[in-house]
């Protein structure tokens, strides 16, 4: 089956086909199916063939997703026009994590608000963690359905997962992408009461909710582009601000690890993927070396040298410490076939 994968960014588009697993080079042939990525999926908990009424569905939330879902619905409109009698699937970022329980879901809101307004925990990355989980437990030689991971997505936004048994039972990212960690241009969490006050101080919702987006995490802190690489040059050179950025950064991830584990009773392995997770070596170190007491530990070389899916723990390590390189495209494939084949 000739999969054609199409992962729409706010500002990117990214295409590649995909057969049995493999990429190969578009020939010009026909597609046997289309895979279009969804960052929000709203109530949608599964992978779905699109057609006119599942588009004007998806339309209705795009305002939970404004940067990302729209692009990803003219995507998909104009594939079902173009390639006629060709199945489209949308996949959801957002499905994988439909499996959280209602104590990891539920906001302590009025019932009633979290009702009409159709307030939860949604979630982010899942296609991301959903991967990296299943390729974890293939390189532990393990059945996922028998294992505790904590998966850790670490790029310009970043988030992590609670998998246990191969199911999302927590994750840090919420209703949006905003919460959680801290990121390359994201705040993370921060306290609602500080929203509140600096509303009353006079910044506009406008004004908050960009800087909040798009000019806090690193960047605000340090004062760069907050690209981890442009983080570290300045802590390099000399920069408190970037020194104090990374900690941070490694402080939050730490302590969002710790949360997860706990939510997943227990941790068998931690994954690292994602642009940061798979190319910073010293945020795996810093990080793994602060969760020492679960009985992680990194080989110095071996996470050094650290290239495409390998395990990096070190000798006498009780958890497993795994680095996965990102393949979104992967898993749209196979929900791709699951939708198609029943």
């Amino acid at each position: 089956m000739r999969v054609l994968v199409v992962n729409p960014g706010s500002s990117s588009l990214k295409v590649s086909l995909l057969r049995d697993g493999d990429e190969v080079p578009d020939d010009g042939g026909p597609y046997d199916a289309i895979g279009v990525r969804f960052v929000h999926g709203g109530p949608r908990t599964a992978a779905v063939r699109l057609d006119e009424s599942v588009l004007d569905e998806l339309a209705e939330v795009s305002d939970l997703a404004p940067l990302h879902n729209p692009p990803a619905l003219d995507a998909a409109r104009d594939l079902l026009g173009r390639h006629p009698g060709v199945p489209v699937v949308a996949c959801f970022d957002t499905a994988f994590h439909a499996t959280m329980p209602p104590a990891a879901a539920t906001y302590a809101l009025p019932r009633e608000w979290n009702e009409r307004y159709g307030l939860r925990r949604y979630g982010f990355h899942g296609l991301s963690h959903s991967y990296a989980a299943r390729r974890a437990a293939r390189l532990l030689r393990r059945p996922v359905e028998e294992l505790r991971v904590v998966t850790c997505h670490l790029g310009g936004g970043a988030s992590l997962c609670a998998v246990r048994g191969g199911r999302s039972v927590d994750t840090t990212m919420g209703m949006t992408p905003m919460e959680g960690l801290v990121m390359q241009t994201r705040s993370g969490s921060v306290d609602p009461g500080l929203v509140f006050h600096l509303l009353s101080a006079g910044v506009p919702a406008d004004e908050l909710e960009r800087v909040l987006d798009r000019e806090s995490g690193l960047a605000g802190l340090t004062g760069t582009s907050g690209d981890l690489r442009e983080v570290r040059a300045a802590a390099a050179a000399g920069s408190e601000d970037a020194v104090t950025g990374l900690a941070v950064y490694v402080h939050a991830l730490v302590r969002g690890v710790g949360a997860m584990a706990a939510a997943a009773g227990g941790i068998d392995a931690l994954v690292f993927t994602g642009g940061v997770g798979e190319h910073a070596p010293e945020v795996r170190r810093d990080a793994v070396r602060g969760l020492a007491f679960l009985g992680l530990g990194v080989d110095e070389l071996l996470n050094e040298e650290a290239s495409g899916d390998v395990d990096v723990s070190a000798a006498g390590s009780t958890v497993a410490t795994l680095v996965v390189t990102a393949r979104e495209d992967l898993e749209i494939e196979r929900q791709v076939r699951a939708v198609l084949e029943g």
